[in-house]
């Protein structure tokens, strides 16, 4: 091992790796370059407009601003980890999004839908004022949001309607 890498390991989108990197790596680049997930999008570089959002232990983060080590042996989900009940399937939250018009070019979209699974895992009826806070750490230049507030809000009912439908085992 390098004497200026770590052993670093954290479960990404459900699954353990173990990485050799630098403890001065952000976890973007680590993210895109080693792991190859480049859902994850680069674009400020300085935490302003989102792109990069992913889930840490639930929370949404800006990976450009969070170094390698500040993961270690933490819970990401990234954009590609968020799906339906299979891999195959889409999240109610992207099914949202495409439904509504919640995106042009698409390059926020993933930020945008991490920070909403963020958001809708803590309240899953919020108002206006409340995605708007949620969502303030995500910048989109194309949409002009109408479509975003309503993706949000529409995936607020489907995940609810999702998790009070009896299970097929029941």
């Amino acid at each position: 091992m390098n004497r200026a890498s770590m052993n670093w390991n954290a479960t990404i989108n459900g699954k353990e790796r173990e990485l050799e990197v630098e403890p001065s790596r952000r976890l973007l680049d680590v993210l895109r370059t080693d792991l190859e997930l480049t859902g994850t999008k680069v674009s400020c570089e300085i935490g302003r407009c989102g792109a990069c959002m992913v889930l840490i232990d639930g929370e949404p983060v800006n990976s450009c601003l969070t170094m390698a080590y500040q993961c270690q042996g933490k819970n990401i989900t990234t954009i590609e980890g968020l799906h339906g009940d299979t891999p195959a399937e889409l999240h109610p939250i992207q099914e949202a999004f495409l439904e509504e018009g919640g995106f042009q070019c698409g390059y926020c979209t993933p930020g945008m839908i991490i920070s909403t699974k963020a958001l809708l895992d803590r309240n899953e009826q919020p108002d206006e004022h409340t995605i708007k806070e949620a969502l303030c750490g995500n910048l989109c230049r194309c949409t002009g949001y109408g479509g975003i507030m309503r993706a949000v809000e529409s995936a607020a009912v489907k995940c609810k309607t999702r998790t009070e439908e009896p299970s097929v085992a029941e």
